[in-house]
């Protein structure tokens, strides 16, 4: 359906890179593939159709090369994600099944191609993590590039634009977004897409606004009608008119001054008026954002999820390959501190290697409770971490503790893990510090007790919130419920505070709190002196940090500490932060 020309229509999707623009839209067809035909095949066209399916795969290779070869110098430190895919693409979920298909079930290609996306896809269905659950978006790019080279479909180039646009797309691809030349695309909208894809990654990497998830953009949308695209908050304006132009274009230099502004500064230590300094550092996945750290002010890495390297991996990935990956982030960044997580995947997310289904898996075989049930795997990334520790400031951090027991078991196999370094004479930092996630209300209640057995707490308030007021956030009918402001919440991170001052060990939290501009004086009144956010809020919560004082933020945590709503606090806190903080105007809420 056709947008009637020139009634402004604003839609709502998911801010997935920050920033806006106003431009003129250019629709591209990123469809997927149809499969007109399924169809059986006799026993003697089995070895001609696996040989169509390689030579597409082989095909697929071959593109994917010549895109990492030409990425330009901006984006080199993401040709991981087109490495990743070409991983995929020999993965034997994919390759492997896709030949079992078409040799037991006799049928093409194209079906056989499809039908193992969708039992890949029912492996994932389950998964409560938006990050790992997005990759199955890139088995489907993998999926849909082997299909087009089985059909002879050609996909238009973004390298081609001849004037600066707004591309508006089904899906883009982390491939179709390596290939996106700044000089023209002005920024990004998509039907589907989320803020942890590898797409919305590169975005953010390009300083390119982009909403995602908008659900059918490309349907009300024509060729070269005027967009406004705001990143920050997920709205986009189609046919705007001269008031919302003006509008959105006052934000926009705002935004943008107030951003060079705070860019400027990044270096500065996050120092309060008072002079009480805070540790803002940067969660990260991937080795290549070690430099993003460093350009944006970040006091190291507050957490490093190492999760990746098990799902490009076909089989589990060698000692060496994950000593490699750490010590490259160690060397990078010290010496400032890396804390290295370690695994933090559900049984059911161990694709090749299980297929088990679990009826809940959040409260299921994860994290931790999976590491200490596969010892010699829970071993070998133990070693590679250990390792890693003797070329850099290396913390290591186990996920998801539950309670006492295990602690002691996963320090059991720590002991087992230094001693068999000691006696092979391998170099690593023995009084490496070693800390938990403090994610789980037992955890919380008992924090006095754990206190004792590490040498740090970080607490992860995404689970914590989610599981203290069993909420799914993902469930559209109780979303409302997850209110990072609830009292209770407020409470536990202070508890867990309290017990880690008494026991003389540091704390820091690493949720998405820390990066809620909102929620920093509050944390900072609490009593937290270290936060970890992501990379691109880094220069923000640094100047919002140099901003306050201890003595005006200990006041207003004392104050909320009164207040018996997760509203009341919200209200309280934006009074707080406009009263306070008037020069951060709207930015105090981005």
């Amino acid at each position: 359906m056709a947008h009637e020309k020139n009634t402004p229509k604003t839609v709502y999707g998911i801010p997935a890179s920050p920033g806006i623009v106003i431009g003129k839209a250019h629709v591209v067809d990123r469809s997927k593939v149809k499969v007109m035909y399924h169809y059986l095949i006799s026993d003697d066209l089995v070895d001609q159709e696996v040989a169509r399916f390689r030579e597409a795969v082989e095909k697929a290779k071959e593109q994917l090369t010549t895109l990492k070869d030409r990425l330009p110098d901006y984006v080199k430190d993401h040709a991981f994600i087109l490495e990743s895919h070409r991983m995929i693409l020999k993965d034997s979920m994919v390759y492997n099944a896709t030949i079992k298909h078409i040799t037991e079930d006799k049928i093409n290609a194209e079906w056989a191609l499809k039908k193992t996306l969708l039992d890949i896809k029912n492996v994932f269905q389950e998964i409560d993590d938006e990050y790992i659950s997005n990759r199955i978006s890139d088995v489907g790019n993998v999926v849909e590039r082997i299909l087009r080279n089985l059909s002879g479909k050609q996909q238009e180039s973004l390298l081609d634009l001849k004037e600066r646009v707004i591309i508006v797309a089904h899906d883009i691809s982390p491939e179709d977004a390596t290939e996106l030349n700044t000089s023209k695309v002005m920024g990004f909208v998509s039907n589907v897409g989320a803020k942890t894809s590898h797409t919305a990654i590169i975005a953010q990497a390009l300083g390119l606004p982009a909403v995602m998830g908008l659900g059918n953009i490309t349907d009300i949308v024509e060729e070269g009608c005027l967009l406004i695209v705001d990143g920050n908050t997920g709205e986009v304006v189609i046919q705007p008119d001269d008031d919302a132009i003006i509008y959105y274009h006052e934000r926009q230099i705002q935004r943008e001054r107030y951003r060079s502004s705070i860019i400027r500064t990044s270096y500065l230590p996050a120092k309060t008026l008072d002079g009480y300094e805070i540790a803002v550092m940067a969660n990260t996945e991937f080795a290549g954002e070690t430099e993003a750290v460093k350009e944006n002010g970040g006091a190291g890495i507050g957490l490093y999820r190492t999760e990746f390297l098990y799902l490009k991996s076909n089989g589990f990935p060698s000692e060496e390959e994950l000593f490699n990956d750490y010590k490259q982030v160690a060397e990078k960044i010290a010496p400032d501190p890396v804390i290295i997580r370690t695994l933090d995947l559900g049984g059911d997310k161990f694709l090749s290697y299980s297929n088990k289904k679990e009826a809940n898996p959040a409260l299921g075989l994860r994290a931790i409770r999976l590491s200490l049930k596969n010892p010699q795997v829970f071993k070998v990334q133990i070693r590679a971490i250990l390792r890693a520790s003797a070329y850099g400031n290396v913390w290591l951090m186990f996920p998801m503790i539950s309670g006492l027991s295990e602690i002691q078991a996963a320090n059991r196999i720590l002991t087992e893990v230094k001693k068999d370094l000691d006696d092979a004479g391998m170099d690593y930092k023995r009084d490496i510090r070693v800390g938990i996630m403090i994610e789980i209300p037992s955890a919380v209640a008992i924090a006095d007790i754990l206190a004792h057995q590490i040498d740090f707490f970080s607490i992860g308030t995404n689970d914590l919130i989610q599981y203290a007021l069993a909420v799914d956030r993902t469930n559209e009918d109780v979303a409302y419920l997850y209110k990072p402001f609830h009292p209770a919440i407020l409470r536990m991170i202070r508890q867990v505070i309290t017990a880690a001052d008494k026991a003389g060990i540091e704390v820091s939290l690493c949720g998405a709190m820390a990066g809620e501009p909102c929620c920093v004086p509050i944390l900072i009144g609490a009593g937290m002196k270290r936060l970890s956010v992501n990379i691109q809020s880094v220069p923000l919560i640094k100047k919002i940090i140099r901003s306050i004082s201890l003595k005006d933020a200990e006041s207003c945590f004392e104050d909320i500490m009164k207040l018996t709503t997760a509203n009341q606090v919200e209200a309280y806190i934006k009074a707080f932060m406009k009263d306070l903080l008037p020069e951060l105007g709207e930015n105090a809420f981005i």
